[in-house]
């Protein structure tokens, strides 16, 4: 027990006060998802490069969204395809999207949804192929590598540089998230991704959970054949999507827990969901005139 002249909260707070003068900036490895994923990600890597820390951004020559930036270093890798073939790859796979408005495991993973997920994930063979760059990562002494998962090219790169990742998602394929993380999550009160149901469950209802469960452990596998590919054959042993989900030290999920159903939570597991939203700006003086008239 402390003395009493002396809080016991007081050597914690010293000990933190000492310890910030000793933080630094890091050399950083981002590996992003083209589209609305990076839209997220691209203020947080903005931030941490106005932080002091160094960021390098690995991403395809052919994309929607991702581009130059003069705030951090870009190396770019060519891709098989050009733009018109990932515009209608995922067209096709919008349509079927549409044609399906039942939502299932099964429905998303069948036929032009698992085709324009292949087309995605065939960049990372890419990436590899590109001998300068991974000549260059491997020069570079990154800190650490932040990365979406849901492209799994990211999680492959870490797996073969041996970077400690941190994971930034919103949702994860499957069951991966609660795998990687060794997260619990008890089927009779937390309902799979695209069950429709409630942590209130009847009978019928979690058998109908565990049904979906099942599915989806039967369909994930199939579903992510081609990037546990390319993960054979960059780093030269069979690989299973365990092994992959179970890298990142943190994730950082882009929702709020009190918008989703009670469920157990690691220590790394870390909800950040009002981290893109923009400080609000005070109205022009012509604006107030308008409101308070």
């Amino acid at each position: 027990m402390a003395p009493a002249h002396f809080p016991a909260p007081l050597p914690v707070c010293l000990c933190l006060l000492l310890a910030a003068g000793f933080a630094q900036a890091g050399r950083l490895l981002v590996v992003p998802m083209d589209g609305s994923h990076w839209f997220t990600m691209r203020s947080v890597v903005e931030k941490l490069v106005q932080r002091g820390h160094e960021v390098v951004v690995v991403m395809p020559e052919v994309s929607w969204q991702l581009g130059q930036s003069l705030n951090y270093t870009v190396k770019t890798y060519s891709t098989s395809y050009t733009l018109e073939d990932l515009n209608h790859s995922f067209q096709v796979f919008v349509e079927a999207q549409w044609e399906t408005p039942e939502q299932s495991m099964y429905s998303i993973t069948k036929g032009s949804a698992k085709g324009f997920l292949d087309f995605t994930f065939s960049r990372c063979r890419s990436l590899f192929n590109a001998k300068q760059i991974v000549e260059y990562l491997k020069k570079t002494s990154f800190d650490a590598i932040f990365m979406d998962p849901f492209d799994m090219c990211g999680l492959i790169v870490a797996k073969y540089f041996s970077l400690p990742s941190v994971a930034f998602a919103r949702v994860i394929f499957c069951h991966y998230l609660e795998e990687g993380a060794q997260c619990p999550a008890p089927l009779s009160y937390v309902p799979r991704p695209l069950s429709l149901l409630s942590d209130t469950m009847t009978f019928k209802e979690r058998v109908q959970n565990v049904i979906s469960q099942v599915e989806g452990y039967l369909v994930c596998s199939y579903f992510l054949q081609v990037a546990l590919e390319i993960d054979a054959e960059v780093l030269q042993t069979p690989i299973t999507t365990y092994d992959l989900y179970s890298q990142p030290a943190i994730w950082l999920i882009r929702t709020d827990f009190v918008f989703d159903y009670p469920r157990p939570v690691m220590p790394n597991m870390v909800f950040v969901g009002g981290i893109n939203c923009h400080q609000g700006k005070a109205l022009s003086k012509v604006c107030s005139v308008c409101f308070s008239t």
